[in-house]
């Protein structure tokens, strides 16, 4: 497996994976449609952020994105694998990337928005949850979560 940037070719297989990997929850083809634009990848996403691709037998199984909040700050934005994958590893596998490329850059603390079907992943990551908000489905909160590096 091989993690490398994206390039802005790869926003439409960005952009399925992404999807994909979102109605993997169980959530309708109806809401999927509705977060449409929150699900997008586009070129333009590319240029302006951090985006790492998974690329297992040559073809691109899952991703991460983050931004630079502050000088020692990220928000990881997006981490998605197709659900094929999902539950064998690749998870960790683009995280444990992600966390030594944080490192790396000496980012002391790490935020995102956890998918609520997801949050027991982040916490076996370390991530702790600090909070959460309400989406727009009725009484579906999203975790907010942290992760301080030392």
């Amino acid at each position: 497996m091989i993690v490398e940037k994206a390039s802005t070719k790869d926003h439409e297989i960005l952009t399925e994976i992404t999807k994909k990997s979102k109605a993997y929850w169980g959530y309708s083809e109806e809401q999927i449609l509705k977060w449409s634009n929150n699900l997008t990848i586009t070129q333009d996403y590319l240029k302006d952020n951090d985006v790492f691709k998974l690329i297992n037998d040559n073809k691109i199984v899952g991703y991460y994105s983050y931004i630079i909040e502050e000088e020692k700050n990220v928000i990881l934005d997006n981490l998605f694998v197709l659900p094929d994958y999902i539950g064998k590893g690749l998870g960790k596998y683009l995280m444990t990337d992600f966390l030594n490329r944080m490192k790396e850059n000496q980012i002391r603390k790490i935020t995102l928005d956890s998918e609520p079907n997801a949050e027991s992943f982040y916490s076996k990551m370390g991530f702790v949850k600090i909070g959460e908000f309400e989406t727009s489905i009725k009484n579906r909160f999203m975790p907010i979560m942290e992760l301080k590096i030392k």
